[in-house]
């Protein structure tokens, strides 16, 4: 049992070492190299967690063999275009100037459902208000509208908004983030006097925020009956 433990916690720590070695991505966002990669790497690591004749080192060697090579081939794709085309291939144009691309669609096996799928799920409801619909690599279509389609900014209604800050919590789920406060310029006496306004401990608030302006968000946990 203590064998099972140990080698479950080490595998599963070289692989979220992995996987933070690939960067921050959702799994559809994943380029075909990367999806390949993840789908290898668990399937390497769940044959030493159940069979204990394995050697460890069984597992570990091609697991850090493949980390090794994904980063040699990210390196490479960042230094030749060319290379980067070849492994990760090219945006495709579904949609351009309002006319869908037939040939394109047929080329990426793209299907009319599916693109009026993606569409709906980000606002629109026709073709024709889509002036570019690019599927990306990964797969996400990027829809851009027509500008008559776009919602009108503040500079087309001639008005200067004032712009917005970037809040930083100070409190999550009764959890005093200290290292928060201190980079904010704050002291643990301001604390205690946001928290005397609010006639709240730490414990009791759920989340506190505060912006670079000077203003806080104070929201208390909910009581549970």
């Amino acid at each position: 049992m203590i064998t099972a433990l140990c080698r479950t916690v080490i595998l599963y720590f070289l692989i979220m070492i992995g996987l933070r070695l690939m960067g921050k991505r959702q799994i559809g966002e994943l380029e075909p190299s990367e999806l390949v990669l993840t789908m290898m790497i668990s399937d390497l690591a769940t044959v030493p967690m159940q069979d204990f004749g394995i050697p460890l080192l069984a597992g570990v060697i091609p697991i850090l063999t493949l980390l090794s090579l994904s980063l040699l081939l990210s390196q490479l794709s960042l230094l030749s275009l060319r290379f980067r085309e070849v492994m990760c291939g090219t945006p495709a144009i579904l949609i351009r100037n309002g006319e869908v691309q037939q040939d394109v669609m047929r080329e990426n096996r793209y299907t009319l459902d599916e693109l009026l799928e993606q569409l709906r799920g980000q606002g629109c409801t026709s073709i024709e208000e889509v002036q570019y619909a690019v599927l990306e690599n990964s797969g996400q279509l990027s829809v851009l509208p027509w500008v008559r389609q776009k919602p009108p900014t503040a500079a087309d209604l001639g008005i200067s908004p004032e712009n917005g800050t970037l809040p930083t919590v100070l409190i999550n789920d009764g959890r005093v983030l200290w290292k928060n406060l201190r980079r904010c310029g704050r002291d643990e006496n301001w604390l205690h006097g946001i928290l005397k306004q609010e006639q709240r401990t730490a414990g009791e608030i759920f989340l506190l925020t505060v912006d670079e302006a000077g203003k806080t968000l104070c929201i208390p946990k909910e009581v549970q009956s």
